[in-house]
């Protein structure tokens, strides 16, 4: 079984980097984390990146194999190349919240800049860093690269002394193959903390109470982070509410009510140094709904709502494994990155220009492609299209990435979380 797994995992894995094992981690890094602060900014015809700062941190929370590979595409990746071999050796997928907002209206006249914050491991030789956004067909849209000293002066040492109290909820057998969470207080004061602790542990349940994760509870470090606000609660722009708050989210992102997102990452990223991370969850304590996630960069949501419990895992499904949504609402600010004239990266999804990549090999023999929803009792797992004539397809009719009032992923969804953290921890 294990064997299979693997060769699954090869086949996720295929086309990309030459693989580099656990024992070159030694080789080409120490036992410590490289932050690189960009600016990327623009508009949607023109967009650039801009190095910020360099930090150090005193630890690596992140893999130390399949360094050269990538699980998924994303919407950009970073790449490490020892500059005296050109060896890549280290490479890392990532989303954004700017190339979201350049599919908005508002790209299309104005030029906005965005906070990002990438962690990778910290060389041991002069590195050559290449930064690549794409656009939604998959094209290399804006490049930077820069070259790092690792003896540069100016390499901000964080996360040394007067760490974010913080504390384990949950541990892995393995702390050194652990897959490291972070659940981080947005909108708490410090007499709310009890309340964001509570909140954090019925995250990380409702987190394991789904597969594939429950099979999994062995491999993760849950830890809860009281960040402090001065202010409870969140800013909700269209009532005029402007909280001061420990990561400064707020709702009405590019002006849809429900979309709750920060762009302060240089405070999420200070409030975490010197705690291992490599995913960070950020709840906000309000009742009013909403959320987002965003691929290797963060989930918030809100912890107040009724349904917090299945929407915390939803953006998780988002932030940690890359998944899309599946319910393709008609001129849906977060759906407009997907295009259905290219296969999209994310895997429970396809516009069929490449399904051999996606759930074909899964089907029922004789499951028509695409399958009618009135085939969905025959073929609970087939390729449904999300709105009629839109071209992008999803494998089942319910699933935690589509409803709140669906209690599981589908298994399109399951196996891709699988293949994600076996990436992980194999």
């Amino acid at each position: 079984m294990r064997t299979i797994k693997k060769l699954a995992l090869a086949l996720l894995l295929g086309g990309m980097c030459t693989t580099m094992q656990a024992q070159d981690f030694d080789q080409y890094f120490e036992n410590k984390t490289l932050r690189l602060d960009y600016v990327f900014g623009g508009n949607a015809a023109q967009q650039f990146i801009s190095l910020d700062e360099l930090g150090r941190y005193p630890l690596w929370a992140g893999r130390t194999h399949h360094l050269g590979e990538n699980a998924l595409r994303g919407n950009g990746q970073i790449h490490l190349y020892d500059e005296a071999t050109n060896q890549l050796i280290y490479t890392t997928s990532f989303s954004t919240l700017f190339q979201e907002w350049l599919s908005t209206e508002e790209a299309r006249t104005t030029i906005k800049s965005f906070e990002n914050v990438f962690l990778v491991p910290f060389p041991k030789q002069k590195t050559r860093v290449e930064v690549v956004l794409f656009d939604e067909s998959g094209a290399e849209k804006t490049r930077l690269s820069h070259v790092i000293q690792p003896n540069d002066i100016l390499i901000h040492d964080k996360g040394i002394q007067e760490l974010t109290p913080h504390e384990y909820l949950h541990r892995a057998k393995d702390t050194n193959k652990a897959i490291n969470v972070v659940l981080m207080a947005e909108g708490y004061t410090e007499q709310g903390m009890d309340q964001f602790m509570e909140a954090a542990r019925i995250a990380v349940q409702e987190i394991f109470k789904h597969k594939p994760f429950d099979q999994f509870s062995d491999n993760f470090n849950f830890i809860a982070v009281k960040s402090t606000s001065i202010d409870s609660g969140v800013s909700v722009p269209r009532t005029g509410e402007w909280k001061k708050t420990a990561v400064e989210s707020n709702f009405d992102t590019f002006y849809s009510e429900r979309y709750l997102t920060t762009n302060r990452l240089k405070k999420v990223h200070d409030l975490l140094a010197g705690i291992p991370y490599e995913h960070i969850v950020i709840l906000a304590n309000t009742k009013v709904y909403g959320g987002g996630g965003i691929y290797n960069s963060y989930t918030l949501t809100t912890t107040g709502h009724k349904d917090f419990k299945p929407v915390v895992v939803h953006e998780f499904g988002h932030s940690f494994a890359g998944l899309a949504d599946e319910y393709f609402y008609e001129q849906d600010v977060l759906s407009d990155f997907i295009s259905n004239q290219t296969e999209p990266w994310e895997q429970n999804i396809t516009t069929l220009k490449d399904f051999e990549s996606k759930w074909k090999g899964q089907l029922k023999k004789g499951t028509p492609v695409p399958t009618s929803l009135d085939q969905a009792k025959k073929y609970p797992l087939g390729v449904y299209e999300g709105l009629p004539g839109n071209g992008i397809y999803k494998g089942a009719l319910e699933c935690r990435m589509r409803t709140n009032q669906h209690h599981e992923f589908c298994v399109v969804c399951q196996n891709a979380i699988e293949k994600l953290i076996h990436f992980y921890i194999d």
